[in-house]
């Protein structure tokens, strides 16, 4: 090759028919700098584009924790980042974020992200860490004016077959929000008793036929069938409930799909546990008047958000407590399916 001989660009991959449907293949939707328009019609069809994450409830966290100038707050839960871009824009001039997240691969993109919006290391200190050693960052910060929590999922580890995080696209069944950490779904699978199995499937996600499901999962090991996909996998769960009626066996083997997944994902990632350490840690994390904001989008988590909340509230510890959940708007809803499970409590530090 000349020296004055550029490289040809690398192809971008090819797909059967007229729209892309494989995460890979969708190139414009990976690339929302480059093909705005593109990006701007998937998000008014109220889909979110592939490799993105459309935060819920901005206005209304915003709303609650009154940011103002020079504050020091935290973002226990950055994924994409577009709670915290909504929070910088309120801390300016002279303020700091905190933000933590476990995930190794979407951290960078993150960071980069912000930087490109006008918000470096001056403004926001990015960790690799879980949000359950909040009390490791109020040591560093002090105390915290405000801290959000967004426990859900981020769209771009669903979307993502080799996350291995939805039962609905073919891909490792893995669940884990740190893949380079713990133990994966398919190998916790390999090694767990039946009587905690159906503990996990219907502590973690409530399923109704949990037993049946993780008695089959038992079975098939037993057997020698490995289940180490989440095809595999959802595979043998609508195997398991062909005694339902046929009228309504679809939509409840979707149901138990969904819910035993998520049930997999909160073990093997001890969600609940980080969780419930956040919580325990939190009063101390705040300054006197501190807000906190928590989006959950699981009744087992809500209900620990809940506890926390009004518990600490009898003991004087909080000042004011959500009376109830805030729910996403209707409008919302419509545009991001995704904000329908949603719920948004807060607290005051007295």
């Amino acid at each position: 090759m000349m020296d004055d001989e550029k490289p040809k660009p690398e192809r971008r991959v090819r797909y059967k028919g007229t729209h892309p449907k494989a995460f890979k293949e969708k190139y414009k939707e990976l690339q929302p700098e480059n093909y705005t328009d593109d990006v701007a019609k998937v998000i008014q069809q109220g889909r979110t584009p592939a490799g993105m994450h459309r935060s819920i409830c901005v206005n209304e966290i915003i709303d609650f924790l009154k940011i103002s100038p020079g504050q020091i707050g935290l973002d226990a839960t950055l994924g994409y980042g577009g709670h915290s871009a909504e929070i910088l824009k309120h801390l300016a001039p002279g303020g700091l974020l905190y933000a933590t997240d476990v995930d190794p691969f979407e951290l960078p993109l993150t960071r980069n992200r912000l930087a490109a919006l006008g918000f470096g290391p001056e403004a926001v200190i990015i960790k690799k860490m879980n949000f359950s050693g909040i009390d490791q960052i109020a040591a560093e910060a002090g105390p915290l004016n405000f801290v959000l929590a967004d426990l859900g999922v981020s769209s771009m580890q669903i979307d993502n077959p080799e996350r291995g995080f939805s039962f609905k696209v073919e891909g490792p069944l893995d669940l884990r929000l740190n893949p380079k950490s713990g133990m994966s779904a398919a190998d916790f699978l390999k090694t767990v008793t039946l009587d905690y199995l159906e503990h996990i499937f219907a502590t973690n996600s409530d399923e109704q036929f949990s037993e049946q499901i993780a008695e089959a999962i038992i079975s098939a090991r037993a057997k020698g069938k490995t289940i180490t996909t989440t095809t595999q996998l959802q595979i043998l769960i609508k195997e398991t409930l062909k005694f339902l009626p046929q009228t309504t066996r679809m939509e409840e083997a979707k149901k138990s799909c969904q819910r035993c997944f998520q049930a997999l994902r909160i073990e093997v990632n001890d969600e609940f546990g980080a969780l419930d350490k956040f919580l325990e840690k939190l009063p101390d994390a705040l300054a006197e008047g501190g807000r906190v904001a928590i989006l959950s989008f699981h009744s087992g988590e809500d209900r620990r958000v809940k506890k926390s909340f009004q518990s600490l509230f009898r003991e004087g510890i909080y000042s004011e407590v959500a009376p109830d959940p805030i729910r996403a708007s209707a409008e919302e809803c419509n545009t991001n399916p995704r904000a329908k499970s949603a719920k948004l409590r807060w607290a005051i530090k007295a």
